[in-house]
């Protein structure tokens, strides 16, 4: 078991040193000088080549590669050109949007989908294994930014229910945080909640034809039960798999819902930082949406050990 922790971590190491360098060369090599967008037409040659150079953008490649690395191992990712304050600070201050508006969609998300996964396989290729896969099929096709439109108009246009967008801060009380989160986490959810569905079922299905759930209905258990606690906790490995796949979706990929409900986010940040060429919050961005996707498969694959014993014998 240590071993194959031991080697999990080495290759989390250099996958996240490889994207890395990935970023910064492509960040790098995208058109526009970052210092004549901030200076704009007007700027003189003299000022331009200043500005550069106390952005660094005047030493070679490999220096500022090096450098922005070292920074990042320390902590100190830099200092936007656009804003003027830490980027640290920024993606903490976005992430306490993105990072609870995330949870609640795939708590959301679990919630429809495990139990509707479940009773689709139970009531295989009848009536109510239909109406899941067509709620399924309509979820993942209905794009999650339409959803919110949707709602804003029913929930907050037309019944006024619900704010239309924005986020009063969690000082504003934890209950009104939520409420502004709610609608576009039910956005959110609903997509990955028709994925899950399928998985669920499919992974179910797969489950219920062994030996073991027979001998468990052999012996009494009712056919709920022997689902419940012998098939579904067998069926997990995928489940786990699209549940951490899902959220590192919802954190890296709610920039149009973000965008929708204007919420300060780190995906409106993300594309706030493409738009002001402020190269420094793109690559600190795109490495933190990357290295989140990374640790969470690896964090996935431990799970993997933890639910079935029998892959610490393969490894």
């Amino acid at each position: 078991m240590i071993s194959i922790l031991i080697r999990r971590i080495v290759s989390l190491i250099v996958t996240l040193l490889v994207v890395s360098l990935l970023i910064f060369t492509v960040m790098n090599l995208l058109p526009g000088d970052p210092a004549a967008i901030m200076l704009g037409t007007s700027a003189t040659p003299e000022t331009l080549a200043a500005l550069r150079t106390q952005m660094g953008l005047d030493e070679p490649l490999v220096v500022r590669y090096l450098a922005w690395l070292i920074g990042v191992l320390q902590g100190d990712l830099g200092q936007s050109y656009t804003y003027g304050v830490p980027v640290a600070g920024l993606i903490v201050e976005r992430l306490a949007v993105t990072l609870p508006l995330a949870l609640m969609a795939v708590v959301m998300s679990v919630a429809i989908a495990v139990p509707l996964g479940v009773a689709a396989a139970r009531r295989h290729n009848g009536l109510f294994d239909y109406l899941a896969g067509a709620f399924s099929y309509i979820s993942i096709a209905v794009p999650a930014f339409w959803v919110g439109l949707l709602l804003i108009i029913a929930f907050s246009t037309k019944l006024g229910w619900m704010p239309a967008g924005g986020f009063p801060g969690w000082d504003a009380g934890l209950g009104v945080g939520l409420a502004a989160l709610l609608m576009p986490a039910i956005a959110l959810a609903l997509p990955q909640a028709g994925v899950l569905t399928r998985v669920a079922r499919s992974a179910v299905l797969d489950v219920m034809g062994e030996d073991f759930v027979r001998t468990a209905r052999a012996k009494g258990l009712s056919d709920k039960a022997a689902v419940w606690r012998h098939a579904l906790p067998n069926a997990l490995i995928p489940v786990v798999t699209m549940i951490g796949l899902q959220f590192t979706f919802l954190i890296a990929g709610a920039v149009l819902v973000e965008n929708v409900f204007n919420l300060p986010g780190l995906g409106r940040l993300a594309l706030q930082a493409l738009s002001q060429r402020d190269i420094i919050v793109m690559q600190d961005v795109v490495l933190f949406f990357s290295a989140l996707v990374i640790v969470m498969n690896f964090l996935v694959d431990l799970a993997y050990l933890v639910i079935d014993p029998r892959l610490r014998v393969a490894t």
